[in-house]
């Protein structure tokens, strides 16, 4: 089957929805995503949203916050651009719906969180994600102009490769023509073909075994553009909330906001000791990179497998009215945080690389965008200051629809594209081949390519995942398409590109902390 479409937009969290309704006016929008059109990383958000509201904050402490947490990798014109357009797209968020808790006077509530410097972030008491999820697929279901594809899984971008060109990376004149997806419902790959094409498919938690990420978040949009030949930047920057629940066996793991710190909570070892003075003098406020450093090495220091994040001192009528499904989530655990510490543990939390994109969004690949957390902007730097990714991505959303409604009238849709060719295929003889490969590719990168590495580590990494690699390109070759399959290969793909990254920065920046390089070095590209 041959679908056309003038924005084929991949992925539905907050960037690939706001997107689709700054467009919808000008063009017809098919919307894909793998699961629900519910379910994304923004839905788990629980912080906020970052952005200038009131004095005493200013547009330039933000933008110094930022440059600060970034660790010297932010583009600096970059970032005053996000900072300066953020306020206006939240504005766009409260007309479409989206409610932020407000104070007695009427005005907003902002919380603080690491590395910011000022009260700025908006939020929605602690699942701020979920508001902004519910009320933009509200607005979505409604826009007569938008068709919502669910359970359909983008399989790969559809370049000049297919009409057998030879296609480089190097190139600056490929183009991308839709995509093929993959219709879980019937096991079929259809030809999706767009005159523009957004791919907004999110992070890449799953890599690692701990992860606040839903189970969606496999990288598949950088795999799909590593593999058109679009280039990648910056994967080694994996950021890992330094606060999700200790809860074994959960998955994902339970998010415990920023916000909570920047409320008061402090941070303390086991037996009641604060130790994040020694480390940093913001204390528990420190930026992400830092405290999550922090608590793994008391965490190796005690032998203990978390810290405690102690809230007891704080008034518990303000604490459960802020925090109420952390409050519930605790308490369903036996632990009541008016009195009880919370234990924390770091977790493979937001991709600070991805995608490289200009200004607009425009990745290297013609006719192609790329929105969100799989974009590598020059925001975040070394290191996201908290609540920055919210207010990026709708800037960039604003940003790619104007630069790509300009463009639409220039683009006619290639019809020679052809489909799908599913060779002769068959069902994988054994689930377990990719069952068993899915979680050694998680332990490799956990233990190795964590919040602390080593040239060892990462060799030893990238040996075993060229097995697994191979492994999986023999069985992908011979088996009828999957979601497990293909999320396994993208998973292997972004593991790739994390290690040889990190292989290639020999110094220790931001969130890609080295014990062989302690110097700052220049950023990476492949």
């Amino acid at each position: 089957m041959i679908k056309e479409t003038d924005f084929l937009v991949i992925g539905s969290g907050i960037a690939g929805l706001s997107f689709a309704l700054k467009v919808a006016d000008v063009g017809k929008v098919i919307l894909i995503n793998k699961t629900t059109i519910d379910e994304s990383n923004t839905k788990y958000a629980q912080g906020g949203i970052a952005a200038v509201t009131y004095e005493p904050d200013n547009l330039k402490k933000h933008i110094e916050d930022t440059l600060i947490a970034g660790d010297g990798l932010c583009d600096k014109e970059i970032v005053e651009m996000v900072v300066s357009e953020a306020p206006a797209q939240i504005k766009q968020l409260i007309e479409w719906g989206v409610k932020f808790d407000q104070n007695e006077k009427g005005e907003y509530n902002l919380g603080k969180e690491g590395g910011h410097s000022e009260n700025r972030v908006l939020h929605h008491k602690d699942n701020t994600g979920e508001e902004i999820q519910n009320s933009l697929v509200n607005r979505v279901k409604n826009h007569k102009n938008i068709e919502e594809l669910e359970n359909h899984f983008a399989v790969d971008i559809i370049t000049q490769h297919h009409l057998g060109k030879l296609v480089k990376r190097s190139h600056n004149n490929t183009e991308c023509y839709g995509a093929y997806v993959l219709d879980l419902k019937t096991d079929r790959v259809n030809t999706f073909l767009s005159k523009m094409t957004i791919i907004a498919t999110g992070g890449t938690g799953n890599l690692y075994d701990t992860t606040t990420n839903p189970k969606i978040a496999t990288g598949d949009g950088i795999a799909m553009v590593y593999r058109a030949k679009g280039i990648i930047e910056n994967m080694e920057f994996i950021q890992f909330h330094p606060t999700s629940l200790y809860n074994p066996g959960e998955k994902p793991s339970f998010l415990i906001t920023e916000a909570l710190r920047g409320f008061g909570a402090i941070l303390k070892t086991t037996d009641g000791k604060k130790f994040m003075n020694k480390y940093d003098k913001r204390g528990s406020l420190a930026p992400r990179d830092i405290v999550a450093r922090a608590i793994d090495q008391e965490m190796k220091i005690t032998g203990n497998d978390y810290v405690h994040l102690d809230c007891s001192h704080l008034d518990a009528v303000k604490l459960k009215n802020h925090f109420p499904n952390i409050y519930e989530k605790c308490l369903s655990l036996n632990i009541d945080i008016t009195k009880d510490p919370i234990p924390v543990v770091p977790a493979a939390h937001y991709m600070c690389g991805g995608v490289k994109v200009d200004e607009n969004g425009a990745s290297t690949i013609n006719k192609l965008y790329a929105i969100g957390e799989i974009s590598s902007t020059g925001l975040h730097g070394a290191n996201r200051l908290a609540s920055n990714s919210l207010s990026e991505a709708i800037v960039y959303a604003n940003r790619a629809a104007e630069d790509s409604v300009k463009r639409l009238n220039q683009i006619t849709i290639n019809k020679d594209i052809p489909e799908w060719d599913s060779h002769e295929t068959t069902y994988p003889e054994e689930m377990i081949m990719i069952t068993q490969n899915y979680k050694e590719v998680q332990q490799i990168m956990s233990n190795y390519v964590g919040i602390v590495r080593s040239n060892l580590r990462l060799e030893r990494a990238l040996r075993r995942l060229e097995i697994i690699y191979k492994e999986t390109e023999e069985l992908y070759e011979k088996s009828i398409l999957s979601q497990q399959l293909c999320e396994l290969r993208n998973l292997i793909n972004v593991g790739y590109l994390i290690l040889k990254m990190a292989q290639n920065l020999h110094e220790s920046r931001g969130l890609h902390y080295s014990i062989d390089y302690p110097k700052k070095g220049n950023i990476s590209e492949f």
